[in-house]
Formats: C-alpha cells, sequence, structure tokens
C-alpha cells in the first residue's frame, strides 16, 4: 500500500500481517479521489477541508487526503493491530499534527463531544460483513450529531452485495468490482 499522489506520493503504508484489516484497494481509492477532485461530487475542494475517517485501519484514506492538503484528518479506529500501525504511519508520514485519533468503537461516536458540524467528509469503511441495519444506524449517528458542514458529504465503501439506494433516493452509488463507493449529501439525510 501506498500514497498514490499529492505530498506524500509514494510513500509506504504499514499493514498488519492478518487478514482482519482490509485496506481501501488502491484501484478505489484512486478512483474515488478522482471524483472527489475532478468532478462535481462535491460541492467543495478537497484542499483544506475537515476530514472524519471511521473505521479508519491503517489510515489509507485519511492519510491520501492529508496528501492532498486536508487541513485535518480525526482517525477512528479500534482494532489494535490495525491501530498501531496507523499510529506508525502517522509518525513515518510526519503528518502528526493533521491529525487525531479516537481509540473507540465506531458506535461510541454517539457518546463522544466531537463538535457540531466539524466536518466535510466522513468516510465510512466497515467490514463487509455489516448488515443495512448497520449502515443505517451510522449515517443515524451522523445526522443526529449533526457531524457535518452544510455542504458536507459521507461517503461509504461497502459490498457490492449491498446497495443503500433502496433506503434513500438521494444517494449517488458508483461501482468498482465488489466495491461500491455510496455517496450522501447532508441535504439528503
Amino acid at each position: 500500500m501506498r500514497i498514490i499522489s499529492g505530498d506524500l506520493k509514494g510513500k509506504k503504508l504499514l499493514i498488519p500481517k492478518d487478514n482482519y484489516t482490509r485496506p481501501l484497494r488502491d484501484t478505489v481509492k484512486e478512483s474515488l479521489f478522482n471524483l472527489l477532485q475532478h468532478s462535481n461530487v462535491l460541492n467543495f475542494d478537497l484542499y483544506n477541508s475537515s476530514v472524519l475517517d471511521l473505521f479508519s485501519g491503517v489510515g489509507t484514506f485519511g492519510l491520501e487526503c492529508i496528501s492532498r492538503k486536508c487541513r485535518h484528518v480525526t482517525f477512528c479506529e479500534n482494532y489494535f493491530p490495525a491501530l498501531e500501525m496507523l499510529k506508525r504511519n502517522i509518525k513515518n508520514l510526519k503528518c502528526g499534527k493533521k491529525t487525531k485519533i479516537l481509540e473507540k468503537n465506531v458506535y461510541h461516536l454517539a457518546k463522544l463531544k466531537i463538535h457540531l458540524k466539524d466536518f466535510d467528509i466522513i468516510f465510512l469503511d466497515p467490514p463487509y460483513t455489516f448488515l443495512i441495519d448497520q449502515y443505517l444506524d451510522l449515517i443515524s449517528i451522523v445526522k443526529e450529531k449533526d457531524l457535518l458542514f452544510e455542504n458536507g458529504e459521507i461517503i461509504i465503501e461497502h459490498s457490492s452485495n449491498i446497495s443503500l439506494v433502496g433506503e434513500n433516493n438521494n444517494i449517488d452509488e458508483r461501482k468498482y468490482g465488489s466495491s461500491i463507493l455510496s455517496f450522501i449529501k447532508k441535504a439528503s439525510l
């Protein structure tokens, strides 16, 4: 795994040797960042944005954001091997000043006192074993906590076996092999 573009392009990311962590594949990551930077999917620039990376694993998405000059990334991860690699990746890339790590289960977000409307992007990359109700619960937490800026967006990477469009017609889905990226604007929450 490597950073694919920006100031940190080519820098290697450490990943655990177990099979419990599923980093964002380079092809999906490249397509996602092309959408973020070269299309009208989002109503703002990635540059200077604030990102919440849930189920962050080793930080593949959030560290790519930092490489592309986002302002700040808050990572949320509780699986110890991935968390240790995330910390090492942040240290190796010397980007600690732009990051914060929440060593919590994502479902504890409902209890966290995060400043309201803190994020331009909330990226969710939970295990592919998640069920539709679990995705909907996470979307509800984001809405209830009011975690997005007005033009903010939730981006969910999930298995192509699940479609969130049936739950909300305002979701834009893009399929990449066995993965789907779902984009949900704050206005449609």
